[in-house]
């Protein structure tokens, strides 16, 4: 009898050292996680995101490549001016043979010089140049949609980043209302197993739930963490910054299912890239065929050029300057089939375009309508769990008012509890999910960046 209850102190005496430690770490985690954090709203991290993401500027600088290729400096339709010059000097000796015999010269030098401006301009050219600079402008225009669909797609990303950290803080509050529940059983255990209204297996029971709840705890709160560093890289920012974030979720969808559907084949980028894209494609075959067109240019100058013979030369040293002016018709009559077939090929991309255009669009459809169906079933999970959050809650509560009273055992009474976090954490998760299913559908109709 008396080692029994050596043992039971025993016992006892670790579960106090197992609760204080817990209670340490519980403490130290919680002084972190509320400490002079800024509460970040889901627009402040966009707009960070917008202006840090680092995709999001390497995006920006390959449009603004693209915004160079298809200035006017890049079209060819300036002139070019060009302007050259020259100079040399050699060396003679030698003699003059003439009639009246041989006459020798020393060594000496000769020089010449020239220079001269000109400038050149194309006239025509089978429109080549008015479709190529057409190109580099629609190119431009395909560079900024394939930005906006990274932007987008970052947009998501920190969309489903932001939520996560977001469940994941509610997860953390959870927790420790379900460890301070566990705790404050765990002590009335105690209490009743000094005064011998319980068993030792009581108290042992809450013990373990105490320490399955500390664990739950730490486990979400690294999670957190880690959720809060991804958040920081997607906005760019330095990666340890702490924050909190909020979790306040209100849905919204303007239209219909058919005006979604509408809105996506006007805005949707994926289909504005196609459009492009074989707007591109058409120009580029119109570039071809200038080919089989002559090309006619105009040009002018001033021309200076100069020499000085050596002695015994019949003309010592010479110059001239003066205007120059002149049109220039070339015309490639065969080339051996080249145009031909870049213009064949350039049609057969036409082609190629119009085929993914019209697959790009019924798959956007499809999407839309899929991504619609999964949004409204996203709200009514989300409404049966707001639902079963509070009848969870009532069952609690009124389980906790028998349980004082004695009338329901604590392994009911811990079902109870485990009913109401599972609600809560369900409750969290399709909260978030029914937010994220609607940004989804945003993106897909074109309206995402439109908050």
């Amino acid at each position: 009898m008396m080692s029994q209850k050596i043992t039971d102190n025993l016992n006892l005496t670790r579960s106090n050292m197992v609760v204080r430690m817990l209670a340490l770490v519980f403490l130290f985690s919680l002084g972190r996680s509320a400490s002079g954090q800024e509460v970040l709203s889901r627009q402040a991290a966009l707009e960070l995101t917008l202006e840090h993401n680092y995709d999001i500027k390497v995006a920006n600088k390959v449009v603004e490549v693209a915004d160079n290729n298809q200035s006017m400096l890049n079209s060819g339709y300036l002139p070019s001016l060009v302007a050259t010059g020259n100079a040399g000097i050699t060396g003679y000796q030698g003699e003059n043979q003439t009639v009246n015999g041989d006459i020798s010269y020393d060594a000496t030098e000769a020089y010449n010089y020239g220079a001269s401006v000109g400038v050149e301009y194309l006239i025509f050219n089978g429109f080549g140049r008015e479709y190529n600079y057409e190109q580099l402008k629609m190119e431009y225009q395909i560079s900024e949609l394939q930005a906006r669909q990274i932007i987008e797609n970052t947009v998501l990303e920190l969309a489903n980043a932001y939520f996560l950290m977001a469940q994941l803080t509610e997860g953390v509050e959870n927790f420790r209302n379900a460890l301070s529940i566990s705790s404050t059983r765990l002590q009335r255990a105690k209490y009743s197993f000094e005064y011998g209204q319980s068993t030792q297996i009581d108290v042992l029971n809450a013990q373990v739930d105490v320490n399955n709840d500390s664990i739950n705890l730490l486990n979400t709160i690294q999670q957190l963490e880690n959720a809060q560093r991804n958040l920081n890289l997607i906005m760019g920012r330095n990666i340890e910054t702490e924050f909190a974030v909020d979790t306040n979720v209100t849905f919204f969808i303007p239209g219909t299912k058919d005006d979604l559907v509408n809105q996506a084949y006007e805005r949707n980028v994926l289909i504005q890239q196609t459009n492009s894209q074989l707007r591109n494609s058409e120009f580029a075959l119109k570039a071809r065929q200038a080919g089989w067109f002559p090309a006619v240019s105009v040009n002018a100058g001033y021309d200076y050029a100069g020499n000085q013979n050596p002695a015994g030369a019949f003309v010592t040293g010479s110059y001239n300057h003066g205007p120059q002016a002149g049109l220039r018709l070339s015309w490639n009559i065969f080339d051996g089939g080249t145009t031909r077939v870049q213009s064949q090929n350039a049609r057969i991309e036409i082609e190629r375009q119009e085929i993914l255009k019209e697959q790009t669009t019924f798959s956007v459809q499809r999407d839309v309508l899929n991504a619609y169906a999964s949004y409204q079933n996203a709200l009514f999970v989300f409404e049966a769990e707001k639902d079963n959050l509070l009848t969870s809650t009532k069952n609690f509560n009124r389980s906790d008012d028998l349980y004082k009273q004695g009338q329901i055992s604590s392994i009911e009474f811990r079902q109870a509890q485990l009913n109401l976090r599972n609600a809560q954490n369900n409750y969290s998760i399709a909260k978030y999910n029914a937010k994220y299913e609607e940004l989804v559908l945003k993106q897909l109709a074109g309206i995402l960046l439109d908050e």
